[in-house]
């Protein structure tokens, strides 16, 4: 009796390992099973490719120790230099809590061009910024978190309908670059730019797609001046459409000039 009874306690401890071991295995598949399911639903993901060119100048001015001035101008095309995407301008006022920390308060006006009509479709912008920098050796990084108030023309298939949807976009930037000479950004001096942008919509509007997108940039800035820098390469533009299951990669060539005016008096 007590070899039976050993026995079965045996089997039973054995039963209970590989018990434990197999669920060791498959709790954590059944797990990322679900949330896999979870994300994507019983819809199918579609991920459509474009092509684009991006143009854009962007000026901060500064006009006394604590106040300055913050403007933005973007040119859009789509199936690269095909036809308008998107024509963008902004401008708001910056307040330097320090040199590296600076406060911006602004409006934006976007006009994106509908397909395949070529309506444009006007976006009102409010949107707001805080903006700060650091160096540690050779390596500089530039921050933002910025807010925006979207108030978007309700459209229907490519033509306007009437009123204005509304919803707020939350965005983090972060941007790295390297001079690859010297241990300081100078004039005359190619620097190694690495940038990441990340949007969130938020809003009782939003239903499927409270990611909105991402930016991710990569190229070389050459600054002619202290004031005036260009900056070119290639951004991956990955955003999710209202729907929740249709995406749009975007293959972007990109130029920015960067234009930083300082007008204090000198000593």
């Amino acid at each position: 009796m007590f070899f039976f009874f050993q026995q079965q306690c045996i089997t039973k401890k054995v039963n209970f390992t590989l018990t434990n071991s197999f669920m060791r295995k498959t709790v954590p598949f059944l797990f990322f099973a679900l949330i896999s399911q979870s994300i994507l639903g019983q819809t199918i993901k579609t991920v459509q490719q474009q092509e684009q060119a991006w143009l854009g100048y962007l000026n901060q001015t500064r006009f006394s120790t604590k106040w300055g001035f913050w403007g933005e101008v973007h040119l859009r095309r789509t199936d690269f230099l095909a036809r308008w995407n998107q024509t963008l301008y902004r401008a708001g006022l910056t307040y330097y809590v320090t040199d590296n920390v600076r406060l911006t308060a602004g409006y934006a006006y976007v006009g994106s061009y509908l397909a395949p009509s070529g309506i444009v479709r006007p976006e009102h912008r409010p949107w707001q910024q805080v903006w700060w920098s650091s160096r540690s050796g050779r390596l500089n990084l530039t921050q933002w978190v910025r807010s925006e108030q979207r108030f978007n023309h309700r459209v229907t298939g490519d033509q306007l309908a009437d009123g204005y949807g509304f919803n707020w976009r939350l965005r983090y930037n972060i941007m790295l670059q390297i001079p690859l000479k010297g241990e300081t950004i100078q004039p005359g001096v190619p620097n190694f730019v690495l940038q990441n942008e990340t949007f969130v919509n938020l809003g009782k509007q939003i239903t499927y797609n409270y990611f909105d997108q991402n930016r991710f940039f990569v190229g070389f800035s050459y600054p002619f001046s202290k004031s005036f820098t260009a900056q070119a390469g290639y951004m991956n533009l990955f955003q999710q459409q209202a729907a929740g299951n249709v995406f749009v990669n975007n293959h972007v060539a990109r130029l920015f000039l960067f234009h930083n005016l300082d007008l204090r008096k000198q000593p």
